[in-house]
């Protein structure tokens, strides 16, 4: 008989290549105000609708890291689950996130290291079935 896997409670020995979860949110001004907030980015390109007009995007974008953030929401919540520590994570920003577009966060184990008890994922958002972000994450899992 198969093992069942819990979600959200996935012990390192049950981590396969292959296992993957997604989030989804739909950016609001207010989740983008609050984002400024919190990071100190008020770069009006985020935050001022008339400064943005006048960008090569012509409206206000979502921060890049608001939607990266999703991954750590994924990984402390879902996959592996609480109590794992993000060791590295690289980004590549391909397109603008708006006000409005839902970004579908997916982390997907690529390799697991037993000894070192590690996991690589490959991350990645998309709005709209298009990628807006691509990256690859490493979570230590402590015992």
């Amino acid at each position: 008989m198969a093992k069942e896997i819990h979600l959200g409670a996935i012990p390192i020995e049950d981590i396969q290549i292959g296992m993957k979860i997604s989030y989804s949110q739909t950016i609001t001004d207010s989740d983008i105000k609050t984002f400024a907030g919190l990071s100190g980015d008020h770069n009006p390109v985020h935050v001022d609708e008339k400064y943005a007009e006048s960008s090569r995007f012509k409206r206000r974008i979502a921060h890049g890291l608001m939607s990266a953030g999703f991954f750590s929401q994924l990984f402390g919540t879902k996959l592996p689950g609480p109590g794992c520590v993000y060791t590295a994570q690289s980004l590549k920003f391909l397109r603008p996130v708006y006000i409005n577009d839902t970004v579908v966060a997916t982390v997907e184990v690529i390799a697991v290291d037993l000894p070192r008890k590690r996991v690589q994922f490959k991350t990645y958002c998309t709005v709209n079935n298009k990628m807006v972000i691509d990256g690859e994450a490493e979570i230590y899992i402590p015992d």
